[in-house]
């Protein structure tokens, strides 16, 4: 399921950066390569059109996803060595139970490369960061997506 999220990432990212190339061919009149946009009013507004429908239905676009990694890893890092962090819980998706689980954060075992790890039970659970939807922090909201 990791590697559909990350298509569905490119692709929306790719639609964006299509629809810039749109409004830009609007702006500088391109005649147009291409037979329908010819017309540099129509590839103007398809490309406004797209570039505002990728920026406002997917806000968390980032193509590599290296700055939603780093921030959770640096959050998360900073909890498992805070001195309360029985204080924390972190909320993630499950896909398999299909709910949001909250999970202590004094069960945090090991944060590794991508993914953080929970024991519960004497079983090792692997969480990947971009399944992580909040941080909470005595009941209240420390970090969110």
């Amino acid at each position: 399921m990791i590697i559909i999220d990350q298509i569905k990432q490119y692709f929306w990212f790719v639609f964006g950066v299509i629809g810039v190339v749109f409004f830009w061919v609007g702006v500088w009149d391109g005649i147009g390569y291409l037979p329908y946009l010819e017309n540099p009013l129509l590839s103007l507004f398809l490309g406004l059109f797209m570039f505002g429908m990728s920026k406002f239905v997917f806000r968390d676009a980032d193509p590599f996803g290296s700055e939603t990694e780093k921030e959770v890893s640096k959050v998360l890092r900073r909890v498992h060595k805070h001195p309360q962090k029985h204080e924390f819980h972190i909320k993630y998706n499950d896909h398999l139970k299909k709910a949001q689980v909250h999970m202590k954060a004094q069960k945090i075992k090991n944060i590794e490369k991508g993914f953080v790890v929970f024991e519960e039970n004497n079983k090792e659970i692997f969480v990947p960061f971009n399944r992580i939807s909040e941080i909470i922090h005595k009941g209240k909201t420390h970090w969110k997506r």
